[in-house]
């Protein structure tokens, strides 16, 4: 059914032009009323109407107006027959148009094939753009039915050239891995089954993450590993849409083993590849996600932890710089008077007392409890996956001002397996980084028995993790292979640089 058209639509669109005008001056009545809506809508939509209803009323009341005819002549005008077959043959001459043939289909699916359907796999937009290359070709496009056929047959060649590709960049032993994946000895599911593994490992490698724990951190971590084990080259999507390749990596995230390994082999390699391509970029940001959470839960468990056992002696002290000034007053007049003489009478021991637990559960003391107990919570617990963590992520900074951090991270890796060591070598180079300031300062730097000023080794560690982690959330630390924790300089425009 036509749709309504505004004024200045009517003006821009169904206005006949001179030539146009030129044409129709012969003609009489329904058949001169018929042939200008025709040129109209064919000049407009680069092919003819398919039925009267196609054609908008307020369209035809004002084109008849121009050529001088009664709107209603056009219920007279035959849409079957030698007449319009005579109209159309008349245009197409006139614009320069012809039918398409069905040569021009073949090149026309050519032209999707190489151009248009290894990028876009949309049958919508690649239907737009056969339309738009039949009007630059001045080829009438065929009927409906003809173009879906075409639009499918280009789609379908379109990605039997990129799966024909990416295998073709696969080598064999990638290969025969990505085949060992969808091996047969296991059920539809994944699940383990008969003498080969793969289908499990696939399953693995498929499954979503668990919540924040040392555990899920260590699936993960096994998962990445998995992936990697495959051996996929870093370019072997380099030119494939990646909208194509997350299509692939959805469906064959879907399919069971047994449906993957029925494809044709080229196939079975493209949708496999494509899934531990895209597997391998969100399970490493589920990764710093885990390292960013567990951080914060270390810290934030030792807050809690160390609060409930400070609480029981906490009562907040009322008026405490008036206290204070009066023990002042009272200790300087005091003379070599005895405290319980002095001070007590103005500040009873039970306030004093109270005092003392209220500035351990806030000042410094508070804050270096804090520290210690989390450093426990993180030798005894949380060190393992953290540790492992860094030999699967690679960390990088675009700006020489973190890179401290980053050379720390390398000593806690150089040294992770050193046993009981208790502090770094004397002659060891210790970066300094943002992250041994404050409190952390005091508990990291301690003299050993020849009072010689050393740095402790899981302290070290736990304050670098802590530093890491904010800068991870601000980007002035990135991921190599992540995807939301990638370099930030892919996220500004190639042409950034350049200036407007």
């Amino acid at each position: 059914m036509a749709r309504e058209l505004g004024q200045d639509e009517l003006i821009d669109r169904w206005t006949l032009v001179e030539a146009e005008l030129a044409m129709v001056a012969g003609k009489r009545g329904a058949t001169r009323l018929g042939f200008a809506v025709l040129l109209r809508f064919y000049t407009e939509h680069g092919r003819f109407p398919r039925s009267r209803s196609e054609i908008p009323d307020a369209a035809v009341d004002y084109v008849a107006r121009q050529v001088g005819v009664p709107v209603t002549e056009l219920a007279f005008y035959d849409w079957s027959g030698r007449t319009i077959e005579f109209h159309r043959s008349q245009i197409r001459r006139t614009l320069g148009f012809r039918e398409c043939s069905v040569a021009d289909a073949d090149k026309l699916t050519e032209w999707l094939v190489t151009t248009v359907t290894q990028t876009e796999r949309g049958a919508e937009r690649v239907r737009d753009q056969l339309l738009d290359r039949c009007r630059e070709e001045r080829i009438e496009p065929p009927t409906g039915g003809r173009v879906d056929r075409i639009v499918r047959s280009a789609l379908h060649r379109g990605e039997e050239l990129l799966f024909a590709r990416v295998a073709i960049r696969l080598s064999e032993a990638v290969r025969v891995r990505l085949f060992a994946l969808v091996a047969a000895g296991a059920d539809d599911d994944g699940q383990p089954g008969g003498d080969g593994d793969g289908p499990a490992v696939l399953a693995s490698i498929r499954s979503d993450p668990g919540n924040v724990s040392l555990n899920t951190m260590l699936t993960e971590i096994a998962k990445l590993e998995a992936v990697r084990a495959v051996g996929l080259s870093a370019g072997v999507f380099a030119d494939i849409a990646p909208k194509v390749v997350a299509a692939w990596r959805a469906r064959a995230a879907v399919e069971a083993p047994s449906h993957l390994r029925g494809h044709a082999p080229e196939v079975t390699l493209a949708l496999l590849a494509a899934l531990l391509h895209c597997r391998e970029r969100e399970i490493t940001d589920t990764l710093v996600e885990l390292l960013i959470s567990t951080v914060h839960r270390i810290n934030a468990r030792a807050e809690v932890r160390v609060t409930k056992e400070l609480i029981k002696e906490f009562k907040r002290v009322t008026g405490k710089e008036n206290l204070l000034f009066r023990v002042a007053e009272a200790t300087v007049n005091a003379g070599d008077q005895l405290v319980r003489d002095t001070v007590f009478p103005v500040a009873p021991q039970a306030v004093l007392a109270d005092l003392i637990a209220e500035f351990k559960s806030s000042g410094p003391t508070y804050q270096r409890t804090v520290k210690a107990t989390l450093k426990g919570s993180y030798t005894n617990h949380y060190r393992t996956g953290l540790i492992k963590l860094l030999d699967v992520l690679e960390f990088r900074s675009n700006n020489t001002t973190h890179r401290p951090v980053l050379d720390a991270l390398e000593l806690i890796t150089r040294y992770a397996s050193a046993g009981n060591l208790h502090y770094y070598p004397a002659g060891e180079h210790i970066p300094v980084h943002r992250g041994l300031s404050e409190d952390w300062e005091a508990l990291v730097y301690k003299d050993d028995k020849r009072r010689r000023q050393r740095v402790v080794r899981m302290v070290y560690e736990v304050c670098t993790f802590q530093a890491l982690r904010e800068q991870l959330r601000c980007k002035e630390i990135w991921v190599v292979g992540a995807d939301t924790w990638r370099n930030p300089a892919e996220d500004l425009p190639t042409d950034f640089e350049d200036g407007p």
